[in-house]
């Protein structure tokens, strides 16, 4: 009976600290790109090229540590949709602070999925559709002109970069094999495309040591080794569990803005995040069937915003 429940006590604590780490990680993208384009002067293309490099070089070492093979999963279509939204989300990092960036980014990637739902024929109850309201209500909300308003075109990049995610995303839960090998092979195909990017924009062109560094540590740590961590904590989490868990991501960041960036949160910010993930939190905690079914769980439990 002991060991059974030191067994249990275990368990608990790894996949706590798995998912936490898998969190930090994930937000640290927002705080990685945005130091790197508010305090550097690498441009967003570059940024992008080298994080895509890191990324796939930090998990094909992860695959061929696992599995003793290259990886030859993924495909060019989602390869297209995780280029697009990498690239969106780091010409948006220019104007955008961390916290609204990470905000912008969840809510548009969770709207995206669960819109995805409804058109499948998926039906939300009334207090699901209270929080979609609510969460659409907070995106636009955080948009409107005003003092506190983001740059439009910023934010509207980032709106971009969540639909690019949400469509990566979806296009997962049909992907065959182990998801850390099918992350690898995207990763791998988007490479080129990011490159030629850089090649379109080369004569704004600009890197320097620090930028460079927080490129790499975006790809290889952040996103890298974040996906494997990320995938290792999936099988010691329910389903809602790990839809919910997420929901911390914009927080993470926003507090990492404001520790490590300097930013401040204004009142609109507040209330568009209250107004955001407290709508999402609705959706997914209210119809635990509904995230059996894949509209919530099955796409954002495997592939993170």
């Amino acid at each position: 009976m002991a060991d059974t429940t030191r067994t249990f006590s275990s368990s608990i604590l790894r996949a706590f600290v798995l998912t936490l780490l898998a969190m930090i990680a994930f937000a640290s993208n927002s705080l990685l790109c945005r130091a790197a384009l508010k305090h550097t002067t690498i441009d967003p293309a570059s940024f992008t090229s080298i994080r895509m490099v890191s990324g796939a070089l930090m998990l094909w070492l992860v695959v061929r540590l696992r599995a003793g093979v290259h990886s030859g999963a993924g495909n060019w279509r989602s390869a297209f949709a995780l280029f697009a939204y990498a690239a969106c989300f780091s010409f948006a990092y220019v104007s955008l602070t961390a916290a609204t960036g990470a905000l912008l980014l969840f809510g548009t990637v969770q709207a995206t999925m669960i819109s995805r739902g409804m058109w499948s024929g998926e039906r939300l109850r009334p207090w699901q559709l209270v929080g979609l309201v609510l969460a659409l209500g907070g995106l636009v909300g955080l948009l409107l002109p005003g003092l506190s308003a983001p740059p439009l075109l910023s934010g509207l990049l980032m709106v971009s970069a969540g639909i690019a995610w949400g469509i990566y995303s979806l296009r997962g839960k049909s992907a065959a094999g182990d998801p850390t090998r099918v992350t690898a092979g995207n990763f791998i195909r988007s490479v080129p495309i990011a490159i030629a990017l850089s090649a379109l924009t080369y004569r704004s062109a600009s890197v320097d040591i620090a930028g460079v560094g927080y490129a790499v540590l975006s790809g290889a740590m952040a996103s890298g080794i974040g996906y494997a961590i990320w995938y290792t904590a999936l099988p010691l989490l329910k389903a809602t569990q790990a839809a919910t868990v997420q929901l911390s991501v914009p927080v993470i960041a926003a507090l990492g803005g404001v520790l490590f960036l300097n930013e401040t949160l204004s009142t609109r910010l507040v209330l568009a995040s209250v107004a955001i993930i407290g709508g999402i939190a609705l959706v997914i905690l209210e119809n635990k069937p509904l995230v059996a079914a894949g509209v919530v769980s099955d796409d954002t439990a495997s592939r993170p915003d």
